[in-house]
């Protein structure tokens, strides 16, 4: 017999599904995530109808204080700090599904429904406590560049074996200590796979986390034969797992790379630069700015810090008001979470057609006036073309193609990758020196002027 709440379970499954599919294109994502909020908490409500569900109360006070943590964090945070938020809910979901697999595992299930527990308990907190490194690093609250040891990768799997090992005797012995140090093990494997993963890596390892905290969703739906759990844990496993592999292609890497290359942890050195730095003045890059008849832009997670984005489109609209052709070049990889510049720069009011992926704008450069490069490093970086450089390999922005480039940035540091940008070397590259929305700021005023 079918109970009241599986119906309902029903049609907000069909509304995730919607949900997801308008989350695919820009145009539609806003109205995708309020479908998805909203078959959510209707399944959350229906869940309430379940028969012998007990501490109501309780259930309806955590509902309620959680909800207002995350209304208050969500109306606060920064668009900047965007990429540590989702960070930290995606831990936030493991470590729920972690916490119900707990719950099922005291509750003796049985062999097969045990191991569909154990195996949520094991991703969940896996996801939860790298979920919390993550944000950490995100955070600037620890070292950004990978941690690393000697025998770190050998530790590694030998926590991972300790924890199944003690998994299945938790399952098949259950004795006392078992459960306790299961989970201690899980949560330890998450942190000292999380450490040696660097900044460059965030955005995969964003997607990554949030395709477990699905996954360890659905083993937990299945345990407890629950329709919605199951389906949006395998909608999330499978965006998340899909996004990640697009995330890793981007930088012409493998997961396991990324997973286990400590990328970025080693600098580069002993290859000298040829060339050298040339600073320019706002002055002198307003009047080329001006002038132009097509200039593109390419942000990067400098402008995301600099908070630069609503001073780009104030630069944008003026130079559209003369003539000039503005366009945004967008690596996938820019930021520190997918998506990350396309968020920002949507949020400062710019249009979406006038955002293009790398593969669209790249034809593009060798016509272009003038690039502005706004805190982007590693993403246009000519030594990935080079054989023997860190980036080897990476799909990039061409932007040194073009006729002018104009590298805003604070200094002349190296980026995540810890690799020399060869195009702040290039004949056809200056350098504007200061905080980006400083920069733009500056650049905004001498247009005006002219």
């Amino acid at each position: 017999m079918i109970d009241v709440y599986d119906p309902v379970y029903l049609v907000t499954i069909l509304f995730f599904v919607l949900a997801l599919e308008r989350m695919s294109s820009p145009k539609t994502a806003r109205s995708g995530i309020v479908y998805a909020g909203a078959a959510m908490l209707v399944a959350t409500i229906a869940t309430f109808f379940i028969p012998g569900m007990g501490n109501l109360w309780l259930i309806v006070l955590a509902a309620g204080i959680g909800g207002l943590v995350g209304f208050y964090a969500a109306k606060k945070v920064a668009m900047t700090d965007m990429p540590q938020m989702v960070a930290i809910y995606n831990g936030m979901g493991g470590g729920a599904a972690g916490a119900i697999a707990a719950v099922e595992l005291l509750s003796n299930v049985g062999l097969t429904y045990g191991a569909l527990s154990v195996a949520g308990a094991v991703i969940g907190s896996v996801s939860f406590s790298g979920s919390v490194i993550a944000f950490l690093k995100l955070q600037g609250w620890m070292r950004q560049r990978p941690i690393t040891f000697p025998g770190q990768q050998p530790l590694n799997m030998t926590v991972l074996g300790a924890t199944l090992v003690v998994g299945a005797l938790t399952l098949v012995v259950a004795p006392s200590w078992a459960l306790p140090l299961f989970f201690v093990l899980a949560l330890g494997f998450g942190l000292l796979l999380t450490l040696p993963i660097g900044g460059a890596d965030m955005p995969v390892v964003i997607s990554l986390f949030n395709a477990l905290t699905g996954i360890a969703v659905a083993m937990d739906g299945f345990a407890l034969a629950n329709y919605a759990m199951i389906i949006a844990g395998i909608l999330v496993g499978a965006a998340g797992s899909m996004l990640t592999v697009l995330m890793a292609r981007a930088m012409n890497r493998s997961i396991g790379n990324v997973l286990f290359g400590a990328f970025g942890a080693v600098e580069e050195s002993g290859r000298p630069v040829e060339g050298a730095l040339k600073p320019i003045e706002a002055d002198d890059v307003a009047v080329m700015l001006a002038y132009a008849s097509k200039v593109v832009i390419a942000p990067g997670y400098g402008m995301a810090v600099a908070q630069a984005q609503h001073k780009v489109k104030e630069l944008s609209d003026l130079l559209e008001q003369k003539g000039v052709s503005v366009k945004f070049a967008i690596h996938p990889v820019a930021g520190r979470m997918p998506g990350h510049m396309n968020v920002l720069l949507a949020e400062a009011g710019i249009a979406y057609d006038k955002l293009f992926d790398r593969d669209e704008i790249n034809p593009e450069f060798p016509s272009a006036d003038v690039v502005l490069v706004i805190g982007a490093n590693d993403v246009v970086n000519p030594a990935a073309r080079r054989a023997g450089s860190p980036l080897q390999g990476m799909p990039i922005l061409d932007v040194d193609q073009a006729k002018n480039v104009i590298i805003l940035k604070r200094g002349q540091g190296k980026g995540f990758a810890g690799v020399e940008n060869e195009l702040f070397y290039k004949d056809n590259a200056r350098m504007l020196y200061g905080d980006a929305q400083e920069s733009v700021a500056r650049l905004v005023a001498a247009v005006k002027k002219l």
